[in-house]
Formats: C-alpha cells, sequence, structure tokens
C-alpha cells in the first residue's frame, strides 16, 4: 500500500489492555489528557494462497481492490484499484462487466460514501468528491495529508490528517474548524451521537467536540486497531488486530460495551443494519465471519471462505450481500448471506 497512508509499520510495541481509560488528568481547559501511549500499528494481515474456493460469486477486477463501498443510490459497488488514484465503479446488474474507473486528482487515502450517489475521497491536500453517475470529480484544498473522512449529521464533512488533527468543512467547502490533539486521525465515525476518531499510533478512540471545538475522553481500543464501521443504533466496531478482538463501544458516551476473542488477527469490519451482524475480515485464514451482538457477547452465526487477501468489506443494502474485496487481485466476490441470524 501506499507509504502516504500507511505510516504504519510491522508492530514493535505492544499497548497496555483495551479495557484501560486513557485520560489520566485534566488541563487547564478541563480537556482529559491521554497517556502517552504508542504502538507500531500492523500495515495489514498477509493472507496465503486459498485452499477453498470462495463461497459465491467472483467478478474479474483489473486490479487489486481496496475500500470496498456501497451506494445505496446507483446500486453501484466503489473501490481504489492499486493505484489508489482510479476510483472503480463495479454495475451490480452486469457481474461480467468491467468496471468502469474514474480518474481522481491524487491518491486517495479512504472511500466514504453517503448514500447519496457521490464519494468522499480524503487526499494530500484536497477532499475529493466525485459524482458517480456522471464521473465529475471537484475538490476542495485542505492544508494537511488527509487520512480519513465522515459527513456529519447536518452535512458537514469532518477529515483528519496524518498529524492528529481534525478539520471540518462546511457544505461550501469552507473550514470552519480545525480541533487538534491527537497523534493521527487514521479514521472517523459519524453517529446520531456525534463523531469520534481513531488514532492507530495510540491505538486508541476519541470523542471529537464539533459543537465546542475540542477533543473529548478517549479510551484504549486494543492492542492494535485496525478498522471500524458503526451501526444503526450507534455503537463504534473496532478490529484490534494484534490483540485478535472485536471491540463494541457505545458512541453517546463511549464506553467498551463488548471485547471478544476472535480468529487471528481480524481486519475489515461491516454492519448490516437489515439482519444486525457484524462481519469481520480473517485475511490468514482467507475467510469472513458474521456475529450478532444481541446478547451481551458476540455469537458468530457465519463463515465463508474468501478470495485471497480480503481486505475490505461492504454490505448490499439492496440484496444484503456481503461484499469481499481482494487487495491480492482475485476480484470482487459476492456471497448471497441471507437471514445469517
Amino acid at each position: 500500500m501506499r507509504d502516504r497512508r500507511l505510516r504504519w509499520r510491522t508492530l514493535a510495541a505492544v499497548a497496555a489492555s483495551s479495557t484501560i481509560l486513557l485520560a489520566a488528568g485534566c488541563s487547564g481547559d478541563g480537556a482529559e489528557e491521554p497517556d502517552p501511549v504508542s504502538v507500531e500499528p500492523l500495515a495489514g494481515v498477509s493472507s496465503p494462497e486459498t485452499s477453498t474456493p470462495p463461497a459465491g460469486s467472483i467478478t474479474a477486477s483489473p486490479s487489486g481492490i481496496h475500500f470496498t463501498s456501497f451506494d445505496t443510490a446507483t446500486r453501484s459497488v466503489l473501490a481504489l484499484d492499486d493505484s489508489f488514484s482510479n476510483l472503480l465503479v463495479f454495475d451490480t446488474s452486469d457481474s461480467n462487466a468491467e468496471p468502469r474507473a474514474i480518474s481522481l486528482p491524487g491518491e486517495a487515502a479512504a472511500i466514504v460514501a453517503p448514500g447519496d450517489g457521490t464519494v468522499v475521497l480524503p487526499m494530500n491536500g484536497s477532499l475529493a468528491r466525485v459524482d458517480i453517475g456522471d464521473s465529475k470529480v471537484t475538490s476542495t484544498k485542505v492544508d494537511a495529508n488527509l487520512l480519513s473522512a465522515a459527513v456529519l449529521e447536518d452535512g458537514r464533512t469532518a477529515v483528519g490528517d496524518d498529524r492528529g488533527s481534525v478539520h471540518i468543512l462546511d457544505q461550501d467547502g469552507t473550514e470552519s474548524q480545525t480541533i487538534d490533539g491527537l497523534t493521527s486521525v487514521d479514521a472517523l465515525a459519524s453517529t446520531m451521537y456525534g463523531l469520534t476518531a481513531l488514532d492507530r499510533d495510540q491505538t486508541s478512540v476519541t470523542v471529537v467536540d464539533v459543537d465546542n471545538g475540542s477533543l473529548g475522553i478517549a479510551l484504549r481500543a486494543g492492542e492494535g486497531a485496525a478498522e471500524l464501521d458503526t451501526d444503526r443504533f450507534g455503537r463504534i466496531l473496532v478490529t484490534d488486530a494484534t490483540g485478535e478482538e472485536l471491540l463494541v463501544f457505545s458512541s453517546d458516551d463511549l464506553l467498551l460495551r463488548q471485547r471478544f476473542p476472535v480468529d487471528a488477527q481480524p481486519w475489515a469490519v461491516t454492519y448490516d443494519d437489515e439482519t444486525d451482524v457484524v462481519w469481520i475480515s480473517v485475511p490468514a485464514l482467507n475467510e469472513v465471519v458474521g456475529y450478532t451482538l444481541d446478547t451481551g457477547i458476540p455469537v458468530e452465526v457465519s463463515r465463508f471462505p474468501t478470495v485471497r487477501q480480503p481486505d475490505s468489506l461492504a454490505i448490499d443494502s439492496a440484496t444484503g450481500d456481503l461484499l469481499v474485496g481482494s487487495a491480492a487481485g482475485a476480484g470482487l466476490q459476492r456471497i448471497p448471506v441471507g437471514d445469517a441470524r
């Protein structure tokens, strides 16, 4: 993957228990100060060659697939290619069709699909927005190396950079706020309760108080957080690749509600709001595993073999199918999971 985004390196230090509250004291303005914890985040988890045929169907891709996403308005599957400078658009009505490639003005660090027919892509020095229908690309300049983005409940956009700052952009693109204090903002989670940032260097999740322009409470996110997603209840789901756990945080008060040991080094995570199943990928096994959370602890309900290097997941909200992107170039996998519960 790109050196720009992946300052992640092979893990060299292990953080303390994921249940420890990072906040150790208060600064003069009342903000909580996290303990100075630092880890070397994993660059990824390598997959072996597949030994079991992948479940479902496979659509060929001209390259590896990264940051698989689904847009509900156009019913399109979206991903970045190996250059991270082309947005691939897969036609869900024709599994044999080559994906359409939309050239981007730079290398994107993530894809955010709010479901309105557009996607938002953080880049070095700008935030790009692509209209999936007509392939039009517009850019908003941001003086930072952007790693993450999230669309807020009020329509504004939050973007995070590699120096630990969160930038708030109004709907016209004007930057109205900058909130500092983290080491790196590698992912952002927007729920009905507010904004939360994932800092992989500190393996932590932190409340971003947009209204007050400050950081709130921070919690340890395992021993080496990898990816996150949110669900319809406002929970934040985090894979701890180093600690081999699935972590479930509430976002209304940011508490670690559930933690559960899973298979070796879980990576991608996505939530199906119809079946209330959270899916994680396990690249070391070339598998995806589904869990329900309603009993107080995650309960495994389904497991499927995947394409090699299943580094990104998404749900086709129209069919309920699970989408698996192979970062190794083995294509886009579609698994009809049905009622996984």
